[in-house]
């Protein structure tokens, strides 16, 4: 038999039970609508991704301090005393011979050593006084979960004393009232304190004006630079925000540039809708020592992300021993990111499957019952010389067309559900290639399930079929 005609009798089978069609199209149907969507939800997670880390310099790498044991440093300490031997730690030590003195109160004379604040004369043996001994000892001691705070000096120390760093800057951020503009009452918004390389390092676009500058911290000055959605919410655009004043904490700043649109967080702070002071600036008027700064580097390059921040911690353990520290880099943001988005998708892939196979054992039955009830025709076909390889091909190739016909039905689904699925935030982004990969998994599973039926179609004996009652 030719295939022409082979598709003309599973063109007449179909189109005489469009109904029973359609209804076992269902689960093709439901699994084409999901894989067309598991795919544009992928691809969307992907591109929002994306989106959130392009402003970030691939080599920077976050330090802060979120608490914990800092341990004790060591300092050397008050007015040392004069004397024979090696010099005298401590405050307020007189002369004296041989040792050094540690502590204060030691007055010279002989004898043994004096522990304790006011102690009598002591030369020989060094003397222990002024309160606790590791005080004494090291000058300062450090409270377990004191509160460590990071300084610019911290971060040039980074720059000078760790390989392979190009940059560096420190930034804050707070939250404080915002008044101004077209707002009719006192709003809150992030507050950033930041110095003037922020921006670059951070990747940051003005929309109008310039970012800060050095001599605006230096001099404490009361400017900023607003964020888009700030600027459009407070003015109603960029334009309207350039050189007009706002009033945070009461007090007015001058704003002297509005960035564009960045949808991007940069250490720990998402530009579009925060507002940007001098770092001193905001020290000064709003936050006071209540901060938690972030030191920013930038690595010379990418390869060398790993090295720098062992380094970095390495340098921070000198400065701060005992202390721990957040240490962070945007690739590993970015690989956390997109594990997350990658997890989701494969859930929504194992749906997809499970109900591919559901589908695909709908259409196994009704092809099953089929066969069942198309005995006789199969034994007229066999009688008539119609080959097993016929059979087989028209029973397939209907199955194959019932998984089309879900298939596309699946895809309209899917483009009707989309603006549904977008009202609880979720980005879909539909393509042509998830469309035809939908229609393509719809027709494989069609096939793969409908086979066997097919194939005991074709294995029936034509005198068996034709008393088939």
């Amino acid at each position: 038999m030719r295939l022409s005609e082979i598709f003309r009798l599973v063109w007449l089978n179909l189109s005489q039970n469009k109904f029973k069609v359609i209804l076992t199209s269902i689960g093709i149907v439901a699994g084409s609508a999901t894989i067309m969507l598991v795919i544009a939800i992928g691809t969307g997670g992907r591109e929002e991704v994306a989106e959130q880390f392009k402003n970030l310099n691939a080599g920077a790498v976050d330090i802060s301090f979120e608490g914990g044991s800092s341990g004790y440093g060591f300092s050397a300490g008050g007015s040392g005393g004069t004397g024979g031997g090696t010099p005298s730690f401590g405050g307020g030590g007189r002369p004296g011979g041989g040792m050094p003195s540690f502590g204060g109160g030691g007055t010279p004379g002989g004898g043994t050593p004096s522990f304790g604040g006011g102690g009598t004369p002591g030369g020989g043996m060094p003397s222990f006084g002024g309160g606790d001994f590791f005080s004494s000892f090291f000058g300062r001691e450090r409270e377990e979960n004191e509160k460590i705070i990071l300084t610019y000096e911290d971060a040039e120390d980074l720059m000078i004393f760790v390989a392979g760093i190009s940059d560096a800057t420190i930034s804050y951020s707070t939250t404080a009232s915002v008044e101004g503009g077209d707002l009719d009452a006192a709003s809150y918004y992030t507050v950033a304190g930041v110095r003037h390389n922020y921006n670059t390092i951070s990747n940051l676009e003005m929309a109008i004006g310039e970012f800060l500058t050095e001599e605006n911290n230096e001099n404490k000055e009361k400017v900023c630079v607003l964020g888009s959605d700030v600027a459009n919410a407070v003015f109603g655009s960029a334009y309207n925000a350039y050189d007009n004043t706002i009033y945070i904490d009461d007090r007015a700043y001058v704003v002297a540039g509005v960035l564009s649109q960045m949808g991007s967080v940069a250490s720990g702070i998402s530009p579009d809708s925060a507002i940007f002071i001098p770092y001193e600036t905001g020290i000064k008027y709003i936050a006071g020592n209540s901060i938690s700064p972030t030191i920013t580097v930038i690595a010379d390059d990418v390869e060398t992300v790993p090295r720098v921040m062992a380094d970095v911690e390495s340098e921070l353990k000198e400065s701060y021993p005992g202390t721990t520290f957040t240490i962070s880099d945007t690739g590993s943001k970015m690989e956390a990111a997109s594990a997350s988005n990658e997890t989701l998708t494969l859930l929504l892939i194992s749906m997809a499957v499970i109900v591919f196979i559901v589908g695909g054992i709908g259409i196994m039955n009704v092809l099953f019952v089929t066969v069942k009830e198309r005995t006789n025709e199969i034994g007229i076909l066999k009688a008539i010389g119609c080959s097993r390889k016929g059979i087989l091909l028209e029973f397939l190739l209907e199955a194959s067309c019932i998984s089309l016909v879900g298939g596309v039905i699946g895809i309209l689904v899917a483009l009707a559900v989309t603006p549904v699925v977008e009202l609880f935030s979720v980005r879909v982004e539909l393509s042509v290639q998830g469309a035809v990969l939908s229609l393509l998994f719809g027709v494989i599973t069609g096939s793969i399930f409908g086979f066997y039926p097919a194939y005991k179609a074709s294995r029936l004996v034509p005198v068996v079929a034709l008393n088939q009652e």
